[in-house]
């Protein structure tokens, strides 16, 4: 036993000698196959282990496994020796960088963004509510009724019952005129979910910007005159306006707003499916019963509320033919903008 513990000890001593004259990458490799393979000169003597006592072959192979770490260790720090000496000389200054890509908002978020700031010179602040909903806040508050299609399992995403994905942030008005006292003029931008099929026009996760304002006095023509600001602050000051009697349960009087075709200026095209105009969303003079539910006095407060579509303002603003590109993160579409 002692005799193959001396040859062990002095083949670490070899080993490591040679580990030291080693000057380049190829004998390194070279020494190591001599060492450590399979058939290299340790692996002789694990093959002594069967020959010696039963109870030496604990000791023995527990410092054959030493001295295999140690030659490991030492190898992989003359390997990266290697590799900074290459680094340094032998780093080709000539060659072309890669090139960086600064970041940048996405088209989606810089449109809410926009958005934000055309409302905020109008003297509208900005609130937010969860995008976890109740039952009550996204349609009884609202003065929805329960047979409606909005609350049918096709339009909607129950969570459990009477928990839902807001299907829009009308709610965020409910929560807003619970907490304070007229006057209100807010808008809620944010994500909204719907049970929709993806194709070039719907997504089940949309963004929507909704706007709310209440005092005393607001009249229809507050809202027309809001809109259309909005419209040519957005989109030049040559777009028209046009307003579309509609129902909604949470205004009366009801209408959906078009914008003029930015497109071919109204002219007829593709876009536009040759009638000139782009259906934006909806507005109106919010209901007395909605004002009933959160204490206002209607006979005091009158006020309206819209909302808009941020996906297709972001689309028409970009010329995007595909609402599924804007929530793809494909980064050769993100980078165009």
């Amino acid at each position: 036993m002692d005799d193959i513990l001396n040859k062990i000890k002095e083949f670490e001593s070899f080993a490591l000698s040679k580990l030291e004259s080693v000057n380049d990458k190829k004998a390194l490799d070279a020494i190591k196959i001599e060492l450590l393979s399979r058939k290299g000169r340790l692996s002789e003597f694990y093959g002594m282990v069967s020959k010696v006592p039963t109870e030496m072959r604990p000791k023995l192979g527990a410092e054959l496994n030493r001295i295999k770490k140690v030659i490991q260790d030492k190898i992989e720090l003359t390997d990266k020796a290697f590799r900074e000496v290459f680094k340094k000389e032998f780093f080709d200054y000539t060659l072309p960088v890669r090139a960086s890509f600064i970041g940048h908002k996405h088209p989606l978020l810089q449109t809410v963004d926009d958005i934000i700031t055309i409302f905020h010179g109008m003297g509208f602040e900005v609130a937010h509510g969860p995008d976890v909903e109740t039952d009550y806040y996204n349609f009884d508050a609202l003065n929805t009724p329960e047979d409606h299609p909005s609350r049918d399992l096709s339009d909607t995403f129950y969570i459990k019952k009477g928990i839902l994905l807001r299907t829009h942030t009308s709610p965020v008005q409910i929560r807003t005129m619970e907490k304070k006292k007229p006057p209100v003029k807010i808008i809620a931008p944010g994500r909204c979910y719907r049970s929709d099929t993806p194709d070039a026009s719907h997504s089940p996760v949309f963004y929507q910007c909704e706007g709310l304002y209440v005092d005393e006095g607001v009249s229809f023509g507050d809202l027309k005159g809001t809109i259309t600001a909005f419209a040519r602050t957005m989109f030049g000051k040559n777009v028209k306006v046009r307003f579309r009697p509609h129902f909604f349960p949470f205004t009366e009087p009801s209408v959906e707003y078009d914008f003029s075709c930015i497109i071919c200026g109204g002219k007829g095209c593709r876009v536009c499916k040759y009638n000139g105009w782009l259906e934006i969303s909806g507005a109106g003079m919010v209901d007395p019963e909605v004002f009933k539910t959160v204490g206002y006095d209607s006979e005091k407060y009158t006020g309206f509320a819209f909302g808009m579509g941020v996906d297709r303002i972001t689309m028409l603003r970009y010329q995007i033919d595909d609402i599924r590109l804007l929530y793809e993160n494909d980064v050769r579409f993100i980078r165009q903008f």
